[in-house]
Parts: structure tokens; sequence; C-alpha cells
């Protein structure tokens, strides 16, 4: 799971975002969370379905942003879910997969609710536009708390691109999570490519 890409179509401005992701995958994704916060269900499983197509064709994972019924419809891998939304412990009630649970107070760490998620997500490390609600802008020093309180996988998002990446990865992530990298990139595979080349240097 070291490369980990957060889409949706409004992220991907005018391109295809089943088209972006095939793109990313060819570049080295290794994850995909589908995030579509603003959609009627209905349109979130018609794109999750499409999307799920794909990941499966390539054997990644798919991962469904803050929607437990879209989740277990489609039959992703796994379920993300963030500080506002249905908790970790009434999500695992009826979800089996994969979890991740998005960081923003240290305090999360010791919170019961830390025993049913797989990983977790420093979120945001940088601000950024495609994350409104910022509670904590977490910087490299934040990376290393986390890591340094929690032997969860730890994935960083928020901000991350090829220009900060080696210091996020140095800090103790094990896993980038990009949005606008890839989404935005002219060239989302080669985007991929370099941000998967930190992994092996």
């Amino acid at each position: 799971m070291q490369l980990y890409l957060v889409i949706s179509q409004d992220a991907c401005g005018s391109r295809d975002f089943l088209e972006v992701a095939k793109e990313a995958i060819l570049g080295g994704v290794d994850i995909i969370q589908l995030r579509e916060k603003k959609l009627q269900e209905e349109e979130f499983l018609y794109r999750a379905q499409a999307l799920h197509k794909i990941t499966q064709l390539h054997k990644i994972p798919l991962v469904i942003n803050d929607n437990l019924n879209v989740a277990l419809e489609v039959g992703a891998e796994g379920v993300h879910v963030g500080l506002n939304d249905m908790p970790p412990v009434q999500v695992r009630k009826k979800w089996k997969g994969m979890m991740g649970w998005s960081i923003e107070y240290l305090d999360q760490l010791t919170s019961p609710e830390i025993h049913d998620v797989d990983y977790i997500a420093a979120s945001p490390v940088f601000s950024t536009p495609t994350k409104e609600d910022t509670v904590t802008e977490w910087g490299i020093e934040g990376i290393k708390k986390i890591k340094s309180l929690s032997k969860l996988p730890l994935v960083a998002i928020g901000g991350v691109n090829i220009k900060n990446a080696r210091k996020i990865l140095e800090a103790g992530a094990d896993s980038l999570a990009v949005v606008s990298a890839i989404c935005q990139a002219k060239d989302p595979k080669g985007a991929a490519y370099q941000l998967k080349s930190f992994f092996n240097p």
C-alpha cells in the first residue's frame, strides 16, 4: 500500500476519472480510494462499480470513502472514515474488510476506536483545497509524533507531492496518499511513476 490514490471526478477536472485511474495504476499506484462527498448514493454506487471493474482487473484494492452502503454493495476491499463520519466501531459491526481512519487529534490514537482500524491517515500533512474542514495541519513533525505513538501503518495525505514525498517518508510515513499530484497531472502515469520511485531509491 505504498502509493495510495484518492480520486473523484471533481479532482480530475475535465478528464474522465476512470481514465486517470487506469493511467495511475500503470504508473504504480497500489490502492485507490473513491471519495465522492457530494454525490447522491445511486451515482456514487454507479461510479464505484465502474472503478471496481478496473481495480479488480489490475488486482489492486478499492477503498470507499465514508459510505458503508456503497462499499458493501460494490464488494469493495476497504472503507475509509474520518472523524465526523460513522465511527469505526459502528462500521466494524457490518464490515469485515480493511478499514482506515483519518487522524486529526492525537487523542484519537488512544481512543477505543483505534482497535477497529487497520491503518491510520494523518490528515492533512499540509493544508490543501481538497480538504475544507482541516482541524490539524500535521506537518513533518506531526508525522514523526504519530508514528512514535502508533504501530499501525501510517498513510500521509494532504499536499503530498514529488517535492516533499521524501521528507514525509523519512519522517515515518508508510504510504503516500495523493489527490492533485496525480489527478491534476498532465501525465498521471508519469506522476505516479515518479512518486512510486521514492519507495525504491
